[in-house]
């Protein structure tokens, strides 16, 4: 059930409406497809840098895995069962996702307007909003912890009064998916299948519940930023973070993968059916041709197990490919 976004003053400040799913509310709100008000026809600027000089790739060797939920534990709607099979071959995929520092050479080199750019607004979580006023266009019926900010962009990423200066080393978010492929395209990259990014973030541990283990707090250390506390409207911060955390914050998983789990949802390349599981491919599954929007992996930092227990390594959901918010990034992986 998609529920709207209470948009009163829309027409004057420029921004576009957004909606969300009571399911899925912290996840990351959705914007209905229609066409920006600013097309994307700046001509590139000439630096010396290209994308791909900016990635630390980790090899993943090829191999076989059970994918989806072996505990049962998911969201029927999500469709993490039946766990299957799936082989793969080797890739090479980031250690982390991609940062704020990356994303501004990509902006540099190309003059590229990012889709909340041309929309004008996008999605920020209350607790960390710096707009006032008229900038603050809105909130989500039935998820007020949204808001949807005029300004807000992966530059100024909780408003317009913000600068992602500050946090260099954090991970990229309001980028669509649209927005992560003209990355890509770019850096001579591409966005992982969904078997490729579960496949990763398992970081060798056959059937686990997390990307490091069964336990959420293995020896009471925490392993990935996410909510402690009662969510929408208390965090303990136990974790050392609010929103975001710098790349590299927690410890890697058994493949040297920073933040697979918790800190920021990761744009996948498939589209998302919640069926697929039941028929895909064994070989290197490149998901299905059409579907619901595009697949999220990996949870972020308003997950919580009461809510959205997503940062789980077989967790899945979706979102429409023009949709952007603060908790979604994205990282990539090496052309053959």
């Amino acid at each position: 059930m998609n529920l709207p976004i209470t948009d009163s003053t829309k027409a004057s400040s420029g921004g576009a409406p957004l909606t969300t799913s009571q399911a899925k509310g912290c996840c990351a709100p959705s914007r209905e497809p229609r066409l920006p008000d600013i097309a994307n026809g700046r001509p590139a600027r000439s630096i010396c840098l290209t994308g791909q000089e900016f990635h630390s790739s980790i090899e993943i060797p090829e191999g076989t895995f059970r994918m989806g939920d072996a505990f049962g534990e998911g969201y029927p709607t999500d469709g993490e069962t039946p766990v299957h099979e799936v082989r793969l071959d080797a890739f090479h995929i980031d250690a982390t996702a991609v940062t704020n520092n990356m994303f501004a050479s990509f902006i540099e080199a190309t003059g590229y307007r990012t889709e909340a750019e041309q929309y004008g607004s996008s999605a920020v979580f209350h607790m960390l909003s710096t707009a006032t006023g008229r900038d603050i266009i809105g909130t989500a019926a039935g998820a007020p912890w949204w808001l949807n900010i005029h300004g807000a962009d992966w530059a100024h990423p909780t408003g317009p009064n913000s600068n992602w200066q500050h946090i260099p080393d954090h991970p990229v978010v309001h980028v669509s998916h649209h927005d992560a492929r003209a990355y890509c395209t770019w850096a001579g990259r591409r966005l992982p299948t969904e078997a490729e990014w579960e496949y990763a973030a398992r970081g060798s541990l056959e059937g686990k519940r997390y990307a490091w283990g069964n336990e959420l707090t293995p020896d009471g250390e925490h392993r990935c930023n996410i909510w402690q506390g009662t969510f929408p409207a208390a965090n303990t911060r136990a974790d050392g973070h609010l929103g975001t955390a710098p790349v590299g914050s927690f410890p890697p998983n058994g493949y040297g993968l920073y933040e697979m789990a918790g800190n920021v949802w990761e744009w996948c390349a498939d589209w998302f059916l919640p069926k697929y599981y039941r028929n895909s491919p064994a070989d290197n599954p490149q998901g299905p041709t059409i579907g619901a929007g595009r697949v999220m992996r990996g949870g972020s930092y308003l997950c919580h197990d009461s809510y959205c227990n997503r940062y789980r390594v077989a967790a899945r959901t979706s979102n429409t490919p023009e949709s952007s918010s603060g908790n979604l990034g994205f990282r990539t992986i090496a052309l053959n």
